[in-house]
């Protein structure tokens, strides 16, 4: 199924509305040939119904923006918050904002949704779902948590730690995708993508 699936992608564009460096090494461990083409959208993390609206919200909109200038391309998009008492964290701005977010995590389970996005204009549909994935940090000492900001990790990164580097140090465990605390949940993506290239003859 997987090296069908593949073959039957070469017969079209493929792009990632996104920048994330992360989500471009997961799609390449796929086998998938794709373009890059960032949707430089603002990411609106107002109020929504739940967590799993907001990020639903925000990928559409990403997707939507490079999926009408690419008609004839599949569009992948996504949009993935860290969140801990119902707050979203978004990327520390500078030390000061790290160590609060690192400090806030330490000893808890916060959760992390990504939403997906897969759109084929020229057909005029587009997918949408979303991912949850909770993740408990140990107790971290404050010497710690200042020595894992001082490795630069945190400043790109939703919530303050990036799992596929150091910031696994911080983790004591995980309920659901790794891939998902990543900012992919390939699993999930993948039977997306499955279900959504059935309903067309590329």
């Amino acid at each position: 199924m997987l090296v069908s699936m593949i073959e039957s992608l070469e017969r079209i564009d493929v792009i990632l509305a996104s920048g994330s460096p992360r989500r471009y090494e997961l799609l390449k461990s796929l086998g998938l040939t794709f373009k890059v083409i960032p949707s430089n959208c603002h990411e609106d993390h107002s109020p929504q119904k739940s967590m799993e609206d907001v990020v639903l919200r925000n990928a559409r909109i990403k997707g939507l923006a490079v999926a009408n200038a690419h008609p004839d391309a599949l569009v992948i998009s996504a949009d993935t918050i860290v969140t801990i008492d119902n707050r979203i964290m978004g990327k520390p701005k500078n030390e000061e904002e790290a160590f609060e977010m690192l400090k806030s995590l330490s000893g808890k389970t916060h959760s992390v949704y990504t939403g997906i996005g897969l759109f084929l204009n020229r057909y005029e549909d587009s997918a949408l779902d979303a991912v949850c994935t909770r993740v408990t940090f140990r107790n971290l000492t404050e010497e710690e948590i200042l020595a894992y900001i001082n490795t630069g990790e945190p400043f790109d990164k939703a919530g303050g730690y990036g799992i596929q580097g150091q910031g696994a140090l911080l983790v004591e465990g995980i309920q659901g995708c790794y891939y998902n605390v990543v900012g992919l949940p390939l699993a999930r993506f993948f039977t997306m993508l499955n279900e959504f290239m059935k309903r067309f003859v590329i």
